[in-house]
């Protein structure tokens, strides 16, 4: 039985992280509408993923992730899609609630990715989120590996409670 929901967010370009983030603070307060708490982090490439804890299982956790995403693209039709044909997401992005298949593989917290730098797809505070976006500095959403054990001692594991 899954213990979390993950959504994965994926800008099309044109749209970037920036577009991501903001993304994920909306799917954040419908996810507090729907009284479930919410965990960002980095994906260590070009969006974040938002983690969901489940209190319980749920019968069809990918079909409750696809209403919520569908949910999310109605709310902001202009710049979110929850389907995945390519040709839909340009400029947009994509709500990928397909993570939350029993086939499907996330990166998980504190991996560090292949990427030109060492960045890692590390938890990230709601804080930073919402200030990334208000200050239009993407910058503040990618963790390397050098900043890591900065953080940890800042902020100690910011996804204990999902395990």
């Amino acid at each position: 039985m899954p213990i979390q929901l993950v959504f994965d967010l994926d800008p099309g370009p044109p749209a970037e992280l920036l577009a991501a983030a903001d993304v994920a603070l909306a799917l954040r307060r419908l996810l507090d509408e729907l009284g479930l708490d919410a965990f960002v982090k980095s994906s260590g490439s070009l969006g974040l993923h938002v983690h969901v804890p489940l209190a319980a299982p749920l019968d069809a956790p990918k079909d409750f992730a696809h209403d919520v995403a569908r949910a999310v693209a109605a709310r902001r039709p202009a710049d979110v899609v929850s389907e995945m044909p390519k040709h839909l997401r340009a400029g947009k992005v994509y709500v990928d609630w397909l993570q939350n298949d029993p086939t499907r593989q996330t990166v998980a917290p504190y991996s560090l990715r292949g990427a030109p730098w060492p960045t890692v797809a590390a938890p990230l505070l709601w804080d930073e989120v919402e200030q990334a976006v208000a200050s239009r500095r993407p910058e503040l959403l990618v963790v390397t590996a050098a900043d890591l054990r900065r953080r940890l001692d800042r902020h100690g594991d910011l996804f204990a409670a999902l395990r």
